[in-house]
């Protein structure tokens, strides 16, 4: 059913779930096994939600080139922060989506194509919030407060990014799916249900980690056969579909699982490095 071994030219890798194990550290056969694709000519892209700042750090641990696909598609840009391609989330949308969601207002932020500061906005701030807490410590330099959130848009935005409950993000992405004005964004969604809690990312309608993952290989000139792509979530479907080697991880969710494609270690098994070895460099 697929190309295993055929000449893999690109490899996709989502990070948190996937390339990083469940204390958010790169395994060392992860990195080797990258580096080791990319010395043998192999294109390495990491596809994430995250933002620029926030997935730097973790390209920076990998020593060689890299793409980095980022807000689930909404940018594009190289390991040194040069922008490649940019979908941004028109400000009237974001004003509308916001309006129409209220009751979801809690941990919801609007995140801008910043250089540094006031890249992420929230209207309130609890600095102290157990599921948000490492999240506010980590980027605390790009975080800003403005009450009401609509104030900041002042500019077009990457996306408008929900955070809860897993119960509520999902209540959350119904409503949104089901706004007369649907078609006017794309909902991105991403659940960890052991910590019972979940992302929900209102993008620009044409994005989606698989949409900008065909984008640039059509601009590099890769066929999905070429494509191998390994993920662990929902957001990450999208981009499976499209590659012609698609490897979900051992710790999956179960909605990956079920589609019956190939399968690897978990991420606390260096799953990102097996599944280089055995369906891009052919090494049992």
């Amino acid at each position: 059913m697929y190309n295993v071994g055929m000449g893999v030219r690109l490899i996709a890798i989502d990070i948190d779930g996937t390339l990083l194990d469940s204390a958010s550290c790169m395994p060392e056969a992860n990195q080797r096994a990258i580096a080791d694709a990319a010395s043998r000519g192999i294109e390495v892209a990491l596809v994430t939600g995250r933002r620029f700042d926030f997935a730097s750090p973790i390209a920076a641990q990998l020593p060689c080139l890299l793409t980095l696909i980022l807000n689930n598609g909404a940018l594009i840009k190289s390991k040194d922060g040069a922008t490649l391609v940019r979908h941004l989330l028109p400000s009237k949308v974001a004003r509308l989506v916001l309006e129409s969601t209220p009751q979801h207002r809690v941990g919801t932020a609007v995140v801008f194509d910043r250089p540094r500061e006031n890249q992420v906005i929230f209207e309130k701030i609890d600095w102290e919030d157990p599921s948000r807490k490492g999240y506010y410590a980590r980027n605390r330099q790009h975080i800003a407060q403005m009450a009401p959130l609509e104030n900041c848009l002042t500019e077009d935005p990457i996306q408008i990014m929900y955070s809860g409950g897993v119960p509520a993000m999902r209540a959350a992405a119904a409503a949104l799916r089901a706004l007369p004005q649907a078609r006017l964004f794309a909902v991105a969604v991403t659940e960890y249900e052991s910590k019972d809690f979940a992302l929900v990312d209102v993008i620009h309608p044409a994005c989606s980690k698989g949409a900008a993952l065909r984008e640039w290989c059509e601009l590099r000139g890769y066929t999905p056969e070429e494509v191998m792509a390994i993920g662990d979530n929902l957001n990450d479907r999208e981009m499976l579909e499209f590659a012609g080697v698609p490897v979900v991880m051992g710790n999956g969710v179960a909605a990956l699982k079920q589609l019956g494609w190939r399968e690897t270690l978990s991420n606390d098994e260096a799953g990102v490095a097996a599944a280089i070895a055995t369906y891009a460099l052919n090494i049992s």
